[in-house]
């Protein structure tokens, strides 16, 4: 269902149906680590920014909190606020951000231990950060895309013309956070300037809904992934 990868290229984390995080070495193709805790499909992962943590979003409406480098299998912390299943998680330097089909976005506090629940309206799908943690980009089930301000939660930009009403469905930013780009169940991905909110592209790329897709962190490339059974690897020229 996803994956994230170390920062040092070494280590890849995946999660899916069968209820448990996994932890690979990229080198090897050996399992570094397996937890358990989830009671149901694990819909996300992402290292923590010290990368020594793992966060997953489940079914079960939780997220639980792993050690990479303790030898225990169970989780350091579960964090069970959410009412419905929870589709993403990001991390920052001291918080955790998640987005729930039970149209919330939260943000755990790490440091003072405190929660902020912000309601979307429509449920959550993708939930992801600018470089410099000030905007939130969040992807609903209303075939709409959101750019928040994080300090006081206004509603910067919409970005719509995809189609996103029954299958989570990422968005991200590029790699200097100056254009968003989302996949859409029609199968094209949509790219638009994230100042205005104007559609600089809509790319037919696949023959079934674009589900997945993330952006080279120094170079202009795009992969995305679809349920046609194909991934596909995009250069911006």
């Amino acid at each position: 269902m996803d994956l994230d990868i170390h920062s040092d290229n070494s280590q890849i984390a995946s999660c899916g149906g069968d209820k448990v995080p996994f932890l690979w070495d990229v080198q090897t193709g050996a399992v570094i680590r397996k937890f358990k805790g989830h009671d149901s499909n694990i819909n996300c992962i992402k290292f923590g920014s010290s990368e020594s943590i793992l966060a997953t979003g489940a079914y079960d409406k939780t997220i639980k909190i792993w050690d990479c480098r303790s030898r225990m299998f169970d989780p350091i912390q579960t964090l069970n606020d959410a009412r419905d299943s929870v589709t993403s998680v990001c991390i920052g330097q001291y918080e955790i951000i998640s987005g729930s089909l039970d149209e919330k976005v939260r943000t755990y506090d790490i440091r003072r231990g405190q929660l902020k629940t912000d309601t979307i309206g429509h449920p959550v799908t993708s939930v992801r950060l600018t470089r410099d943690e000030k905007l939130l980009l969040v992807s609903t089930l209303d075939s709409t895309v959101r750019l928040f301000d994080r300090y006081d939660g206004k509603l910067l930009v919409s970005y719509t013309g995809h189609r996103n009403k029954d299958y989570p469905i990422q968005s991200l930013f590029d790699n200097s956070d100056a254009t968003v780009f989302s996949g859409s169940e029609d199968g094209c991905f949509y790219w638009w300037n994230c100042e205005n909110g104007k559609l600089l592209l809509a790319k037919k790329s696949h023959s079934a809904r674009l589900v997945s897709l993330d952006y080279h962190p120094s170079e202009n490339y795009l992969v995305t992934a679809s349920s046609d059974e194909t991934i596909k690897l995009w250069c911006k020229v």
